[in-house]
C-alpha cells in the first residue's frame, strides 16, 4: 500500500512540475493544481497509514494514542483542499480577465511561432 501511496505522489508531482513548465497559463494552473494535490497526499501519508483504526477515543479509562488514528494531518489537508480551491478559482478568474486584455492565454502573451 505504501508503495502505491508513494508511486501516486510521485506522478502528480512529476506531472505537475511537468505542466507548470508549459507556455500556456491554464496548464500553469492545472500543474499547480496536481502539485496541490501531491502535497496533500504526503501530509495525509505522514499521518500513517492505517486501515480500521478507530478516529474517536472512547471514554474508557487511559487509552493509547498508537492505537487510534492521528487527526491532525486530516485537518491540515481538509482546510488546505479549501484553500487551493479557493486559489484555484482566483487564478482562474485572473486568466479569464487576462485572456480578454491581451487576447492571449501565453504567459508572454504571444502565440508560438511569433
Amino acid at each position: 500500500m505504501e508503495l502505491v501511496l508513494a508511486l501516486g505522489i510521485g506522478v502528480l508531482t512529476a506531472a505537475g512540475v511537468w505542466l507548470l513548465l508549459r507556455p500556456r497559463t491554464f496548464q500553469v494552473i492545472i500543474g499547480l493544481s496536481l502539485l496541490g494535490y501531491a502535497v496533500n497526499l504526503f501530509i495525509f501519508a505522514m499521518g500513517r497509514l492505517r486501515a480500521g483504526a478507530p478516529p474517536v477515543l472512547k471514554g474508557e479509562g487511559p487509552a493509547d494514542p498508537a492505537a487510534y488514528a492521528d487527526p491532525v494531518p486530516q485537518a491540515l489537508v481538509l482546510t488546505a483542499i479549501v484553500i487551493s480551491f479557493a486559489l484555484t478559482a482566483l487564478f482562474l478568474v485572473v486568466l479569464l480577465t487576462s485572456r480578454g486584455i491581451t487576447g492571449s492565454d501565453h504567459i508572454d502573451g504571444r502565440e508560438p511561432g511569433e
